[in-house]
């Protein structure tokens, strides 16, 4: 991309459309569209009667709650070294709430996962997931998931999550799960509760879960815009 490249400066006014269309051997359309995304991405900026500039490139967010990520991948890209401890799994006949939610039949069976992932051997996050038994038959259940669960999904049943509905707020101290993250060293660290819902590429709802994180170890950013 000649932006990317330096050709266009920043404050640079781009050539027409048809001029581009031309360059690039493709339609009008297709260039209206492609600026449109890169307006979007905070790489143009256009002027209603004076034309479409280039501006100044926003810095990235790092842990940017916008890019769905496993929490393996987060412990990594924090410098962490990840390691992992399966604390439970089990199959349990799916509640109001979780059947409401996964859009599946009260009592229908239902697997539940409980991981403990640790990073420098330390506790850092613990999630409880419930994904419908019909999903994933009985590929969970009497084995360790060797590594990310988005992973495993995605190699054993065909499933890749690929979006999810995240709610963010801060389980109370006497949580069992959050009290198996606060047997640490630091005094002053707290725990982040994400009640997450995933939905695979057809939008149908996977697998629901509760990821509990150390806010000492991890930090989240999104970046907002004014419509």
């Amino acid at each position: 991309m000649k932006i990317q490249t330096g050709h266009y400066k920043i404050g640079e006014r781009l050539p027409p459309e048809s001029e581009l269309a031309k360059y690039y051997g493709v339609s009008r359309v297709t260039i209206r569209a492609a600026i449109k995304l890169l307006v979007d991405e905070g790489k143009l900026l256009v002027k209603h009667g004076l034309g479409t500039f280039v501006v100044n490139q926003l810095p990235v967010i790092p842990s940017s709650l916008e890019k769905l990520e496993s929490l393996g991948d987060m412990i990594r890209l924090a410098g962490l070294i990840e390691g992992e401890r399966q604390e439970e799994t089990r199959i349990s006949p799916c509640s109001p709430e979780w059947a409401a939610i996964l859009d599946i039949e009260e009592g229908t069976d239902v697997v539940i996962l409980e991981q403990l992932r640790t990073a420098n051997s330390e506790p850092v996050a613990l999630s409880w997931n419930v994904l419908p038994q019909s999903y994933v038959g009985d590929r969970l259940l009497g084995k360790e998931v060797p590594d990310s669960l988005f992973a495993f999904l995605e190699r054993e049943c065909q499933i890749a999550l690929v979006r999810a509905d995240t709610e963010i707020s801060v389980p109370p101290s006497n949580d069992r799960f959050c009290q198996k993250l606060l047997l640490n060293p630091n005094p002053n660290s707290t725990v982040l509760l994400m009640k997450q819902l995933y939905y695979d590429e057809t939008n149908r709802p996977v697998l629901y879960s509760f990821d509990y994180l150390r806010n000492d170890i991890f930090h989240f950013w999104v970046r907002r815009k004014r419509e």
